[in-house]
């Protein structure tokens, strides 16, 4: 049983979406971040750069257990592992894995720091915000024009699909107007509706909380974050 190390976020629930909807049993273990879990010695043992998630598969590649962190390459591991959603053919493949690292090096990075300066920065930064909401928006668009005549962002159903719908759930705090998206919008509401889908969401959402405490935004965002560990 491949052991998950996370917590209700959208890296997070790549994660969790991924694992139901290939149909893995796996075991879900909490890495509270405003508590400082990500910290502790045995979670920085198989993801060095305290965050999550993080997976442990007993049963790796050379029937000697393997763990990895970064949910980019979680997602091509999975796929890997099963041979599921992610395209045969290589043309299929590099088509699948452009969109997974434009989530990874674009939407996640400039939607986080969306999220940042406009809903947990002790001051309100105009410049910092204007910027990403901009850019944000700007993502919302290409995506929008890549759905206007595909169902799906790389052919079929894949990893890029399972990599960009967590970061779209938080849409209104990003200062999006879905009507401005509309090929996007029907997009996002058909993947919401996948059965692995709203089961993967569900996972750890009940333990999730507000970060409305100084000690879990410093955690998160002060001097915690900065020391050697």
């Amino acid at each position: 049983m491949i052991e998950v190390y996370s917590w209700a976020t959208p890296n997070g629930h790549k994660v969790h979406i991924m694992l139901e909807e290939c149909g893995l049993p796996y075991r879900v273990i909490p890495i509270d971040i405003g508590a400082g879990d990500q910290f502790k010695p045995e979670f920085l043992a198989i993801s060095p750069n305290n965050k999550i998630p993080a997976i442990v598969d007993p049963d790796g590649p050379d029937g000697a257990p393997i763990s990895l962190f970064e949910s980019g390459a979680i997602l091509l591991y999975l796929a890997g592992k099963t041979g599921q959603f992610i395209p045969k053919d290589l043309r299929g493949q590099v088509e699948a894995l452009e969109w997974l690292m434009w989530q990874m090096g674009g939407l996640g990075p400039m939607a986080g720091q969306n999220h940042h300066f406009t809903q947990y920065a002790p001051e309100k930064v105009p410049y910092a915000i204007e910027r990403y909401t901009k850019e944000t928006a700007r993502l919302y668009a290409v995506l929008n024009k890549r759905l206007a005549d595909r169902e799906f962002v790389a052919g079929e159903y894949s990893i890029a699909d399972i990599a960009v719908f967590p970061w779209l759930r938080s849409w209104k705090n990003q200062g999006i107007d879905w009507a401005d998206y509309p090929h996007l919008k029907g997009w996002f509401d058909e993947i919401g509706h996948r059965p692995a889908v709203m089961r993967g969401v569900e996972v750890l959402a009940d333990k999730r909380k507000p970060l409305i405490d100084d000690k879990a935004r410093e955690t998160l965002f002060g001097a915690t974050q900065y020391r050697r560990h």
